[in-house]
């Protein structure tokens, strides 16, 4: 981010956990992918997407199941929040 890649954050927390904390993503949660209501994010099917949630878990399982829907470059953030919080502060 900080040399100006184009990378685009989805936060699948649920709302509450991102009200509490957030670096600005997208706000959808694993839920909402899960039920296949992708449509939020669908314009950035080609674009790296950059799954993060508490602890890297729900992520992981989002950038799963959108690899199997046809995201091409889907990453999950390792550690999640708990990590970036460790690490930058918050």
């Amino acid at each position: 981010m900080d040399a100006g890649e184009k990378i685009q954050l989805v936060d699948v927390r649920e709302p509450a956990e991102n009200i509490e904390f957030n670096i600005g993503g997208t706000l959808l949660p694993l839920g909402k992918i899960q039920m296949m209501q992708v449509d939020d994010i669908e314009d950035f099917k080609d674009q790296e997407l950059v799954f993060y949630c508490r602890s890297g878990n729900r992520s992981g399982q989002a950038a799963l199941f959108l690899e199997a829907m046809g995201f091409k470059n889907v990453k999950n953030l390792t550690g999640g929040m708990l990590a970036w919080k460790e690490k930058f502060g918050g």
